[in-house]
């Protein structure tokens, strides 16, 4: 299963990053409760915890501290990725998304819209929303956060651990 690779620059309130987004599309096909737990459970398989489930916020936010993953287990939205000049992307249920730290991510609208987010390690992640304020510290926190020893969907040995690693 081969990811689809976004890469956004600093825009001069997102700072984004120089890794890759990553969408893999149609990746899992159970839907509703039961896609919900499945992907809490294969997040779990790979280190990818502190799960939760809701949806994404209709502003344009990033996390300067953690990497993140939205698995959609239930309808569609058009996300706006990487702030104002990034891409409009429409994910479906099945979908999963890693969103590398400092890149920037806001719904812009939904319909019966699902997802479990994860971090890896289980890290607890910050809120930051493009503020001239937020700078440097965002930069300096992006730049120490390390790659994660597996990816959130297929593990150890494929994805992202294999794209990142050689960016």
């Amino acid at each position: 299963m081969k990811p689809e690779k976004f890469f956004f620059k600093d825009d001069g309130k997102i700072p984004n990053n120089r890794l890759p987004l990553l969408v893999y599309k149609n990746a899992f096909s159970e839907r509703g409760n039961p896609g919900a737990e499945w992907l809490e459970n294969r997040f779990l398989e790979n280190n990818w915890k502190n799960s939760w489930r809701n949806g994404v916020y209709d502003y344009h936010h990033y996390h300067s501290n953690t990497h993140e993953v939205l698995g959609v287990y239930s309808g569609s939205a058009l996300l706006h990725l990487g702030g104002e000049n990034g891409e409009k992307l429409r994910v479906t249920a099945g979908d999963v998304i890693v969103i590398p730290a400092g890149v920037g991510h806001k719904n812009l609208e939904s319909e019966n819209f699902k997802i479990v987010g994860a971090y890896p390690n289980g890290m607890d992640h910050d809120m930051n929303y493009g503020k001239e304020e937020e700078r440097p510290k965002v930069d300096k926190n992006i730049a120490e956060v390390p790659l994660p020893d597996a990816d959130p969907l297929v593990g150890k040995n494929e994805g992202l651990p294999r794209i990142w690693s050689h960016i």
